[in-house]
């Protein structure tokens, strides 16, 4: 399953938020020093050409990714380091102690602040002992999470109960078992715990809506993919035309209505990069809205693994003529208090200049509609014609997936982050509604081999939205 990750290797920020101007200081200036993130439990270390980064709580400290710089032929430039092939850049802030961390595939960046030395608890870091890899994982846990509330769950006494069974001769596999008790409680599509070392991971969806993957989440694309997508093709004229590793994909349902299908928001290149991706996306879309029998779309994004969010502002810019709000992000800011927030910072839907439609649109939505899938659709929530979701509710995953090491080596993550209407609504946990309910991918229906989401799709494409 595709996630947007902030994890050890990356910090995730976005080349397309927030909207405002940038303020007037000097981004090239000096970085060396001590920096710290607004939320997200980063502090950075700059000396020279080189960053390196520790994920901090209240108690701990774990050495998290090492940057070089990137030199540039521009000596006004903003500075750019790459971290294992992930490359950011540190952009100006309101003062000279304040920067930006920007990188591609997100819709926010990340504040961080001068700070006069490093924290205690990085002198030394955190030792890898049972206990003390406990403590990371509750304590960022405590620190970051964004729904202990929404799930109705006391973290304070469900950290108690697990801490109380660690010892200094826990076992490596009753440990995972103990975190994994823990998170599981939240069908969380958004967590998760890799500890290559025992060959042990931890991934969830919110209860019975992995019902169409039979073979599992992992053996889903492979076995059971195929046949559910068929069943929908072959409700089509004729064969879909495939772009961007086959992840967008577009055909018709008859002369006048098209029929574009997004699989994921990543993946889009062989070469990777995000970059890469949204020129092919883009040149898909030149195509796509380029055909001339067009005049009612049906998007269908029931199967959408994520990725990146700014796909999914591309795909509304083919969609509208009129500028509107697509959403806000907002990280946890305060390790105690949940309600407190970073700043908002909106994206933006922009007219695109390139070939576009701007005709009736009804979307396909569903339970496997996650993580940068259902930003897609709260990016196409402000369209004017609206656009009707028929289906069922998203999984109900918005954030980045703050992701963290462990002293041992095992990596986890949770989301840390909410994206927001105009009015403030989020739709993390239950996911977004449809406007019009339709099961999807029902087994009578694939034994049948019918759509009916899709039918009903076409018939709204000429009802008049309320």
């Amino acid at each position: 399953m595709v996630r947007r990750l902030l994890i050890a290797t990356a910090v995730a920020a976005s080349a397309c938020g927030p909207q405002q101007a940038p303020p007037e200081a000097p981004a090239n200036s000096a970085l060396t020093g001590v920096w710290k993130s607004d939320g997200y439990g980063y502090v950075l270390v700059a000396t020279g050409d080189t960053l390196q980064a520790f994920e901090v709580t209240a108690t701990t400290c774990v050495p998290s990714f090492s940057a070089a710089k990137v030199t540039s032929t521009d000596p006004g430039a903003d500075p750019r380091y790459d971290a294992d092939g992930q490359i950011f850049t540190v952009t100006a802030g309101s003062d000279s102690a304040e920067r930006h961390l920007k990188s591609s595939g997100a819709a926010s960046y990340i504040t961080i602040r001068r700070i006069a030395s490093q924290p205690a608890a990085c002198s030394p870091p955190t030792a890898n002992t049972p206990e003390k890899n406990f403590e990371v994982f509750a304590q960022t846990w405590a620190e970051h999470y964004i729904l202990f509330t929404e799930k109705g769950a006391d973290w304070p006494a469900i950290v108690a109960e697990a801490r109380a069974k660690v010892t200094p001769t826990t076992t490596p596999e009753q440990l995972f078992d103990m975190m994994e008790g823990m998170i599981a409680r939240f069908e969380d599509a958004h967590t998760f715990i890799i500890a290559d070392s025992i060959k042990r991971r931890f991934r969830t969806l919110r209860k019975g809506t992995d019902r169409v993957a039979r073979s599992g989440m992992a053996g889903f694309r492979e076995k059971d993919l195929p046949g559910i997508l068929a069943v929908t093709d072959g409700q089509l004229t004729g064969p879909l035309r495939k772009w961007c590793n086959d992840q967008v994909q577009y055909g018709h349902v008859n002369d006048s209505v098209g029929y574009l299908r997004i699989l994921s928001e990543s993946g889009y290149t062989k070469e990777g990069g995000f970059a890469a991706g949204l020129v092919a996306l883009e040149a898909a879309l030149d195509t796509i809205f380029a055909d001339p029998k067009l005049k009612g779309l049906v998007l269908d994004v029931r199967i959408n693994f994520g990725g990146a969010d700014p796909y999914g502002l591309a795909v509304a810019s083919r969609l509208t003529n009129t500028e509107y709000f697509a959403y806000s992000k907002e990280a946890r800011l305060d390790p105690v208090d949940v309600t407190k927030w970073t700043p908002g910072q909106p994206s933006m839907v922009r007219p695109s200049t390139r070939p576009s439609f701007h005709g009736p649109v009804v979307e396909l939505i569903g339970p496997l509609t996650i993580s940068a899938g259902e930003t897609t659709t709260q990016a196409l929530m402000g369209r004017t014609p609206r656009i009707i979701r028929i289906g069922e509710h998203t999984q109900g995953v918005f954030s980045d997936v703050l992701g963290r090491r462990l002293p041992n080596g095992w990596v986890f993550g949770l989301p840390n982050e909410v994206f927001r209407t105009a009015d403030g609504k989020t739709f993390d946990g239950p996911g977004i509604p449809p406007d019009v309910a339709v099961p999807v991918f029902a087994d009578r229906d694939l034994a049948a081999k019918r759509d009916p989401g899709l039918a009903r799709a076409v018939a709204a494409l000429w009802e008049r939205p309320k």
